[in-house]
């Protein structure tokens, strides 16, 4: 029953919010879906959102990787050699790690299917509920302190605020939320990049010292300026979690080799897949490292993958899987939901997922 197509779709969905960060503003999720098929007209899907000003993936380099490179390799090969597909996948082109990405869960969602399993069974995981944190995009600080509370009147209680883009008044932000929300809801910051170092530790420190209580700072500094993230790190006592900084296994071992961060953020579409993600979570526990598990801003395929992996593999603080929250509108049929602050996986095999949504139904293109 071996792989006889492997499909791309270019799907595109409305937020219900703008989702503003200090590196880009969004109002659509823009991704694509992959499908592989088994001869018996089984179904594995895996998505590649394409994020410009974080990994640099495009729909149609994307698409290109899938159709050109994967989609010749894989098709004939057996769906149930998992292992070997997916390191293939991985070893086959440089870069394009949000290709990677989609082919490798998709390959986990058809052998998962084919075994007639949710996939966080195949992954050794049972639990079918997810929680997770809400993003408060950035904005001033009486807007905020305003949309802190309806969310947690939701029931959201780990409040995960866009900062970075202001630093003058990123602290006057906080301090609204945490007046607006009272002293039992967590609160996490992601400047994503839009801190200096001295910024940051000014930032960190007088947040510190009015007692705060802020659970975590998110890459305060440029991905690339390690130094800076590490010499932020040794001088707050809040936890600094590294996001765009990390990629791949090179770039964690070099996180904990300068002692950067003391914890990180693993996503599927920038190290690759769900193979990689275990490979970055267990270097990062062996190290004595906090970790998550993130999202990039993507449909329901990405996200399900993405706290199926938590589900089965744990992370230590609660993941970032908000992300197809924000949609306005459906990209599958079937598939994950949001229960409150928790992701609701399907009780169905693989991923859930019936299908995409096609041109006529509203979203696929």
């Amino acid at each position: 029953m071996p792989i006889v197509n492997v499909r791309t779709h270019r799907v595109s969905a409305p937020l219900h919010t703008p989702f503003v960060t200090a590196l880009r503003s969004a109002t659509s999720v823009e991704t694509l879906v992959v499908e592989i098929e088994d001869s018996d007209g089984r179904l594995g899907f895996g998505e590649a959102p394409q994020v410009w000003q974080v990994t640099g993936a495009s729909l149609a380099g994307s698409q290109a990787c899938i159709s050109e490179m994967v989609a010749p390799t894989l098709v004939g090969r057996d769906p149930d050699d998992l292992n070997s597909n997916c390191q293939i996948v991985s070893q086959l082109v440089a870069g394009n790690e949000a290709a990677k990405a989609a082919a490798d869960v998709a390959l986990h969602d058809l052998a998962a299917r084919r075994l007639d399993v949710p996939l966080v069974r195949l992954l050794g995981g049972t639990t079918l509920r997810v929680p997770t944190d809400i993003t408060l995009s950035a904005a001033p600080a009486e807007v905020l302190a305003d949309v802190a509370s309806t969310r947690v009147g939701e029931g959201f209680d780990v409040l995960k605020v866009k900062v970075g883009t202001d630093a003058t008044m990123d602290v006057a932000r906080v301090r609204a939320i945490r007046a607006a929300v009272g002293p039992a809801v967590r609160l996490r910051l992601d400047a994503n990049q839009g801190w200096t170092p001295r910024e940051a530790i000014r930032v960190i420190s007088e947040i510190e010292s009015e007692g705060l209580d802020v659970e975590l700072v998110e890459q305060p500094v440029p991905r690339w300026d390690l130094d800076g993230l590490a010499w932020v790190s040794d001088r707050v006592r809040t936890p600094v979690l590294a996001d765009e900084s990390l990629f791949s296994v090179r770039d964690l071992v070099e996180v904990i080799r300068r002692r950067a961060a003391d914890m990180v953020n693993v996503k599927l579409a920038k190290c690759g897949g769900i193979g990689a993600a275990r490979t970055l979570l267990s270097l990062a526990h062996a190290h004595g490292m906090g970790t998550i598990v993130g999202s990039m801003m993507e449909g329901p395929v990405g996200v399900a993958a993405a706290a199926s992996l938590v589900a089965a593999y744990g992370t230590t603080a609660v993941s970032d899987l908000d992300a197809a929250w924000w949609l306005a509108a459906p990209l599958v049929h079937g598939g994950m939901t949001y229960d409150g602050a928790f992701v609701q996986l399907a009780d169905a095999p693989g991923l859930g997922i019936a299908g995409v949504i096609g041109p006529g139904e509203g979203n696929a293109q």
